[in-house]
């Protein structure tokens, strides 16, 4: 089956995928109206994978169907929940199904979730998952040397979060799953296009941008209260000051959010090493269109 993901990236152009959190119920119906919103923008959608160790439908079932609907998925795959057999069988499945893209995750600890009485199981890390996937792909047998009847032809990506480097600084465990066999990187919440410059900068001076594609993470903000707490709570999000504060000033939040957005995605094509965003915003599906339409007017 054909990647049109994988396409977009080879091919140079400018990438825009998603994020969408698969519903906690046996409906597919939020589920659908979302992709259904966000198809005309994105190249791909992604699809968590338990996020913050809470019960939600698999990744995996909610990957198989976008992909029915004509929507391209990315399957994010955790590894706190399941040990490797289960792992590789359950990406087995998915590759037959032509679910390809994988973002990998060490994933949340179970003390980040609401069940106490859950276990983490962490088999593999991140790293140790995309060896697999890659002795799965090219040589066609699972981590214990199982000779497999059809070889899966993965394309999997690794998640990282953007930072102002220090002189010193190396990118030693990005470079680490880029040998692993990451092909493209997300990356968390980026809104000062100065540190994503310099931090581009360090990655092609290290070689990475020659051998990674970069979705940098974006996405319209609600309120300045919102930028604030997203900021000050979720890990390796940056959002400087001037943000916000146009956040606070604006008459209409919404439609600042949107503008703000619209300006970053336009300037991060400028950034030398950016394959493109990925963007995040839980529920603001509309809002994440009309960012993605407005950046190719500016």
């Amino acid at each position: 089956m054909s990647n049109p993901l994988r396409k977009c990236l080879e091919s140079g152009h400018f990438a825009v995928t998603a994020e969408l959190t698969p519903p906690r119920g046996a409906s597919f119906e939020a589920l659908s109206a979302a992709a259904e919103t966000l198809r005309p923008a994105v190249s791909a959608i992604n699809l968590t994978d338990g996020a913050g160790a809470k019960v939600r439908m698999s990744s995996l079932a909610a990957s198989i169907y976008l992909k029915q609907m004509g929507v391209e998925p990315i399957m994010q795959v955790t590894c706190r929940d399941r040990n490797r057999i289960a792992i590789q069988s359950d990406l087995l499945g998915a590759s037959a199904f032509g679910v390809n893209n994988l973002l990998v995750l060490t994933g949340d600890g179970v003390e980040e979730g609401d069940d106490p009485e859950a276990t983490g199981v962490f088999d593999f890390d991140s790293k140790s998952l995309l060896s697999a996937l890659r002795t799965m792909s090219q040589h066609g047998r699972t981590l214990s040397g199982a000779e497999l009847t059809a070889a899966p032809n993965f394309f999997p990506g690794a998640a990282d979060s953007p930072h102002d480097p220090d002189p010193d600084w190396q990118p030693l465990s990005l470079k680490s799953k880029c040998e692993a066999g990451a092909r493209f990187v997300q990356t968390q919440y980026c809104y000062d296009m100065d540190v994503l410059t310099r931090y581009m900068q360090r990655l092609a001076d290290h070689g990475l941008t020659e051998n990674l594609y970069f979705l940098v993470g974006l996405g319209p903000l609600r309120t300045a209260t919102g930028a604030r707490w997203m900021r000050d709570n979720l890990f390796g999000t940056i959002i400087p000051d001037g943000i916000i504060r146009r956040m606070e000033a604006a008459r209409d939040p919404r439609a600042e959010g949107i503008s703000i957005c619209a300006e970053l995605i336009q300037q991060a094509r400028e950034i030398n090493g950016v394959s493109g965003v990925h963007l995040m915003a839980p529920g603001l599906h509309q809002e994440m269109v009309e960012a993605v339409k407005l950046s190719q007017t500016i």
